[in-house]
């Protein structure tokens, strides 16, 4: 009889003593989880130990698609789970999971379906709602792009969804909102000028679209009070990426 395919659950995590425990409860099914953590201030280090993961410690911060290859590397599961330290793994989707390794045969990566809140509010339309991303994975069939930021598991043939939702809970406050956007959007604006883009007319253009597309087009209207902040927020973002994606443009010209 041949062994159970065993499961590594994959983190990175800065300062996030706040979340944390949520989300390696939800991966307590993982026969390990490996943490990377890049300098957290908090408690996040000792939390996560305390609940029994493998954490280590490096105090650079290559970004995000870096991070989690380091994190890969260090897992020595058949299958592996990413996870974020703001997500956690429903019931439901914990069964998937394992369903899924278990089951001869079959795809080698998978799917899983994210519901996001803003400021704990669940969100059923605009930008956020009906993202499916590629989480689960036999180790050695994927790995994450070097992107600083928003990074992508690089895999072939087809990703099956699973089951189940993973709760993503992003957003603490509009606050949180504008912070988390501005840090994102000067993390992308060298990519964005690497392609030559950038700029006023392009900031007005690409926002003035990111708004109406998640309060329009994909109904964000219909979350609400919620909906208005969410598709603001990305549409500022969006903004604030453009523009200092122009700037970067123009200073590499002088």
């Amino acid at each position: 009889m041949s062994a159970v395919p065993s499961l590594s659950a994959i983190i990175i995590t800065r300062n996030e003593a706040r979340r944390i425990e949520c989300c390696l409860r939800s991966v307590d099914f993982a026969d390990e989880v490996v943490v990377v953590d890049s300098g957290s201030t908090d408690d996040t280090v000792a939390l996560a130990r305390a609940a029994g993961a493998r954490v280590s410690v490096r105090a650079d911060w290559p970004g995000f698609g870096v991070q989690k290859n380091r994190a890969l590397e260090l897992a020595t599961g058949d299958w592996v789970f990413s996870i974020d330290a703001d997500e956690v793994v429903t019931p439901a989707l914990r069964d998937a999971i394992l369903a899924a390794i278990r089951a001869p045969g079959g795809a080698d990566v998978f799917q899983v379906r994210r519901r996001s809140c803003f400021a704990g509010r669940p969100l059923r339309f605009g930008d956020w709602y009906g993202d499916r991303v590629p989480r689960l994975f036999r180790r050695g069939a994927a790995r994450f792009t070097e992107d600083l930021v928003h990074e992508r598991l690089d895999h072939a043939g087809p990703a099956p969804v699973l089951d189940g939702l993973l709760m993503h809970y992003t957003i603490d406050s509009l606050e949180d909102a504008l912070e988390k956007g501005r840090r994102y959007a000067e993390a992308g604006a060298g990519r964005v000028a690497a392609r030559g883009r950038g700029g006023l007319l392009s900031a007005i253009g690409h926002a003035s679209w990111t708004f109406l597309r998640g309060y329009l087009l994909r109904g964000g209207f219909l979350d609400g009070r919620y909906g208005l902040m969410l598709a603001w927020c990305n549409a500022r973002g969006t903004w604030q990426r453009y523009r200092l994606a122009g700037r970067l443009r123009d200073s590499r010209r002088r």
